[in-house]
């Protein structure tokens, strides 16, 4: 009996092993390139550190990227630049800038690494918890695709919410205004 209750343990913890390397690793490259075409105006991307909470509003999708922090931003970004339709509007946590290497060892690297990652792009300071209200709240009505990294020091998540690149806040501003006077005239 005793053997046997072995053996079946064996079995057990061999049939775990195998399915668990027979299951297909995420591939977060692929499923932002998949993505992409689909997201427009209003969605958010975040690349997060490996703390960040699992949300549950019906529009945010999180996955497990197990990649670098900056390697994430870099192919993201990449992606979105290379696309037709959309442009990045960047936030990042206002904690940030007050994070010591005493209590978090690497956050001034970090701060000097992605300073130079996002050189180019303009980036809006919002506090952390309005951030998480913010894509709480369009998670309701627009994709959220999350991006989970093994980043370990806090207030280093990159928020992207998605912009239209070939219509401007200028442009959208001329046509309301046309709108609000009764031109229709599109000269």
């Amino acid at each position: 009996m005793r053997t046997a209750l072995v053996l079946f343990q064996l079995l057990l913890t061999c049939s775990a092993v195998c399915l668990a390397q027979s299951l297909p690793s995420s591939d977060w490259k692929a499923k932002v390139a998949a993505a992409m075409p689909l997201l427009g105006h209003r969605n958010w991307i975040l690349i997060v550190d490996s703390a960040y909470p699992l949300q549950t509003s019906p529009g945010v999708e999180t996955i497990e990227t197990n990649a670098g922090q900056l390697e994430v931003v870099a192919s993201v970004l990449h992606s979105i630049d290379s696309s037709i339709h959309v442009r990045p509007l960047i936030f990042m946590d206002a904690e940030l800038p007050f994070v010591a290497d005493e209590d978090a060892m690497g956050a001034s690297a970090y701060r000097a690494q992605i300073g130079k990652l996002l050189h180019g792009y303009g980036v809006e300071s919002v506090p952390h918890e309005k951030m998480l209200a913010d894509v709480d709240e369009a998670g309701e009505h627009f994709h959220i695709l999350v991006l989970k990294t093994d980043m370990t020091i806090p207030y280093t998540s990159v928020f992207i919410r998605l912009d239209c690149k070939y219509w401007s806040a200028e442009q959208e501003r001329r046509l309301r205004a046309k709108m609000a006077s009764g031109s229709n005239s599109a000269q």
